[in-house]
């Protein structure tokens, strides 16, 4: 015998429920853990982060470095100015999305750190022409560097040069350079009007300056503890 299957009625449609969209585009909670589990760092970048724990000196978190380490390379960076050497943990990062022919100059008021950073260059297996070690405050240094003549700065400094050293990095960048400024997020108080401290003032006003500027083109990179990041048109 043959069964003949019904067919649907065209007067009564089939109906398809279709669930809600599942979007990619919002961070969730666990994306943060997993950007920094995904930047592996070295022994040697081990070491220069555990010698800034001991001085009790903040650096970059892995995520964040990686992420040096990518614009670094993304603009194939020659020339690069980093202020704030600490034990050299951000350096090593930056150096290894540089060139070859690359130079890292960097700049420490604690002479005693910029030491320890030398030889963390050195065991990473970076020649000393790729670094140019500078002592001194930034504001100082600053001046005394040609203009247009850099791909990349990094400002891992002191707030309250935040504004100085922005304002330098539009002189000294070539157009299409990065500039790229640590410690957006103002310790997770960027976002609380509450939050009046100047430190946080200081950020807040960093990052509207750069947003607002005609000279930036912005984004806030939430990596670590919050990066800056501007191309120079």
């Amino acid at each position: 015998m043959c069964v003949v299957e019904p067919r649907p009625s065209p007067l009564r449609p089939e109906v398809v429920i279709i669930g809600p969209a599942r979007s990619f585009g919002q961070p969730a909670p666990q994306s943060t853990p997993f950007a920094e589990t995904y930047a592996i760092e070295d022994p040697v970048q081990q070491t220069a982060r555990s010698l800034a724990h001991e001085l009790g000196l903040p650096c970059v978190s892995p995520g964040a470095g990686s992420v040096l380490r990518l614009l670094a390379a993304a603009g194939n960076a020659k020339a690069v100015v980093e202020i704030g050497t600490g034990t050299g943990v951000s350096g090593v990062w930056l150096l290894r999305g540089m060139r070859p022919d690359g130079v890292l100059t960097t700049i420490d008021v604690e002479h005693e750190h910029q030491r320890i950073a030398r030889r963390v260059f050195l065991e990473a297996g970076f020649a000393s022409s790729r670094t140019r070690i500078i002592s001194g405050r930034a504001l100082d240094v600053l001046p005394r560097l040609a203009d247009g003549a850099y791909d990349l700065i990094f400002v891992d400094a002191d707030t309250t040069e935040f504004a100085a050293c922005t304002e330098a990095a539009l002189r000294l960048l070539r157009p299409g350079g990065v500039l790229i400024v640590n410690g957006a997020h103002a310790n997770g108080r960027i976002s609380d009007p509450s939050a009046r401290d100047v430190d946080t003032l200081t950020i807040r006003e960093t990052v509207k300056a750069i947003r607002e500027s005609e000279d930036w083109i912005p984004a806030v990179i939430p990596s670590g503890a919050g990066l800056l990041a501007a191309v120079k048109r």
